[in-house]
């Protein structure tokens, strides 16, 4: 989903979409409709690069001898949990803002996101001086919404399993004229996240298998464009949760499937379906899509807590639990793993540990 106003490469502005559509019976109201966007490529990832030197960290990259043992392979951990607003969506939430002509700027940001993108929305509009709406589920982490109102977002509710977040997020970017930048679908947001894929290639080199954690596509189809320029025989692979196995039924199919909302420890994956621009890039480059339990991502996450000293969320485990599990074959080879957030309530974190 396309956020409008945002320059085209020859510095020329996309159309502002038209308004129109209504709002419940006999209620006429602005609608947003937005136009659609063409892929980002490696080009565009560069682009985000610059824009976020000295802004994003440049997060570490671990490793561990105990999980090159459990794997038979050698990984290297991509620490995005220790990102700026604990996870990679800040790099995109950024680029996606910072690439915004100024006028468009000045009539602030609207985003839709179950967290993690809330809060790098949030985050990310404060650091540029730009008021920013943030819709979010009702039942979103407590750590999530105080984060996101801390980093001065006004946050709008919503009942993740009786409305549509995006329909509310398009009546409130009209009503206000602000910029709609969902939290996946979006060319300067997928570039941002490629930058994660980026730094990991360059700082270890050529790796064999990438594993990144899956919901609605951003952060692997960012990887997907780095890799093949950086990387080309890297196979790409996305990690969802069993209960929300949409994007591997996408691939399978040839075509986006939408799904109830997964019932899932990971939220960040709580997603109904891939974005068309990811499901592109997907089809085009991935290796494939693996799934993992609600189990083995505890027990990815107690893994890092006990062996790395690393606080990861369920969705941040994605990614290692299929490396672990054999979800995605990686014996002999060399693993890159992004880890993509760390942002948990600390009392669910510590019970779920407890409980495994």
């Amino acid at each position: 989903m396309p956020g409008e106003g945002t320059p085209r490469p020859d510095g020329t502005e996309r159309p502002v979409p038209e308004m129109s559509g209504a709002a419940g019976p006999g209620v006429s109201v602005p609608r947003c409709s937005i136009p659609r966007m063409s892929p980002p490529d490696f080009s565009d990832v560069l682009a985000a690069a610059a824009r976020l030197e000295g802004v994003a960290h440049r997060t570490p990259v671990l490793t561990s001898r105990t999980a090159d043992a459990l794997t038979g392979a050698r990984l290297y951990f991509k620490c995005e949990n220790l990102q700026r607003g604990g996870a990679f969506k800040f790099r995109g939430a950024y680029n996606a803002i910072a690439a915004l002509p100024e006028a468009r700027r000045r009539a602030g940001v609207v985003a839709f996101s179950s967290g993690n993108h809330a809060q790098a929305m949030a985050y990310a509009a404060s650091l540029l001086g730009v008021p920013a709406v943030i819709v979010m589920p009702s039942d979103a982490p407590a750590s999530k919404v105080a984060a996101t109102k801390g980093y001065g977002g006004e946050v709008v509710h919503y009942d993740r399993y009786t409305e549509d977040r995006e329909a509310i997020g398009r009546r409130i970017a009209a009503e206000r004229g602000s910029t709609l930048i969902p939290p996946y679908d979006h060319r300067d947001v997928i570039a941002g996240q490629g930058t994660a894929a980026r730094e990991l290639i360059e700082e270890v080199g050529e790796l064999d298998v990438l594993l990144s954690c899956l919901g609605g596509g951003g952060l692997t189809a960012g990887s997907v464009l780095a890799a093949e320029a950086m990387a080309p025989r890297c196979a790409v692979w996305g990690v969802e949760p069993e209960a929300g196995d949409d994007g591997r039924r996408s691939l399978a199919e040839g075509r986006i499937v939408h799904i109830e909302v997964p019932r899932t420890l990971a939220d960040g994956a709580q997603t109904q379906h891939l974005g068309e621009l990811t499901f592109a890039i997907l089809k085009r480059r991935a290796a494939g899509v693996a799934v993992v339990s609600d189990a083995a991502l505890v027990s990815a996450m107690r893994f890092f807590a006990e062996r790395m000293k690393l606080v990861v969320e369920p969705t941040g485990a994605l990614a290692a639990a299929a490396a672990f599990t054999g979800a995605v074959p990686v014996a002999g080879l060399r693993v890159g793993v992004l880890i993509s957030g760390g942002n948990v309530d600390l009392a669910r974190y510590a019970a779920l540990l407890q409980a495994h």
